[in-house]
């Protein structure tokens, strides 16, 4: 286990905006995750998991938490059971790398992983997906290590009670590996298929610093339309924006702050409210603000 001071976490997250952590570890097996619960507990620090900082935003300044990397080898094996594949896949994965990876083996059903930004750990715990996809429909069991009690065991899909950009799993949880089931597919039909999404996505959402989709979609609506019918694109706070192409998307701009982004994201849900009734929910994960926005 290595241990680290001062560790900039806004600089990791796609917004590359906001503050430090007073400590970093990094896990590089197993074997560490006793050591990672003594040292946690013997500090007193909240542990946090930024990943590929796809969906977070951290708060400017310095924080008394400790930032948990996880630099283990980014498994994958995979077996062949009737017209189905068994496979088992390291939390390190970059979901679109993995996406690839597994149509160039005849694997199917994970083509929609191709456009989002993450890793697979992440996309466990958030239940991310996209394109009629998410990790709930494929995901069998996840291996977990709890940071507050060194355990790591494993959980079936069951347990994690999946929901909508929703799962079990708590902030002290890390997710280590997935076992997962997924059909057969042809190579050349998961290619097009994966060009089909990174062309549309392209065309439809925002490049730049962002962290995709802020708020989720209400029940039978879109965040987006709720966002555009109140006026809200191209609205902006110091140097964060409200997308002009995609109204659920936030840009940071050149000289943005963590709280301009914040601040932006409270004063869109504040007027959605007002304009339609709807009280938008986020889908971003926010460190080191107060607990409202936790």
């Amino acid at each position: 286990m290595k241990i680290h001071e001062y560790v900039d976490m806004g600089a990791r997250t796609t917004y590359r905006v906001g503050g430090r952590a007073r400590y970093g570890l990094t896990i590089d097996s197993e074997a560490d995750a006793h050591d990672v619960a003594e040292w946690i507990n013997g500090h007193g620090l909240a542990p946090v998991v930024i990943g590929r900082g796809s969906n977070t935003v951290v708060a400017d300044g310095d924080h008394d938490l400790v930032v948990i990397d996880i630099d283990m080898e980014p498994q994958l094996t995979l077996e062949h059971r009737g017209d189905r594949w068994s496979v088992r896949v390291g939390a390190t994965w970059a979901l679109p790398q993995l996406a690839r990876q597994l149509a160039d083996n005849s694997v199917g059903g994970f083509a929609w992983a191709v456009g989002v930004p993450g890793s697979l750990g992440g996309a466990v715990v958030m239940n991310a997906g996209g394109h009629g996809g998410e990790m709930s429909h494929c995901v069998v069991a996840v291996q977990v290590l709890d940071m507050t009690t060194g355990s790591v065991d494993w959980r079936s899909a069951e347990e994690l009670h999946f929901a909508y950009r929703h799962s079990a799993l708590r902030s002290t949880q890390v997710v280590l590996a997935a076992d997962v089931s997924l059909p057969e597919g042809s190579p050349g039909d998961l290619r097009a298929q994966m060009s089909e999404i990174v062309t549309w996505r392209r065309e439809h959402q925002p490049g730049g610093r962002n962290a995709g989709s802020v708020f989720r979609n209400p029940p039978g609506d879109h965040a987006a339309r709720l966002i555009e019918a109140a006026g809200l694109k191209g609205l902006r706070v110091g140097g964060a924006e409200v997308s002009t192409k995609h109204a659920n998307f936030i840009q940071a701009l050149d000289g943005a702050t963590a709280s301009d982004v914040r601040e932006l994201i409270g004063r869109v849900r504040d007027e959605v409210m007002a304009h339609s009734g709807v009280l938008l929910q986020t889908e971003i994960k926010f460190v080191g603000f107060p607990q409202e926005w936790a």
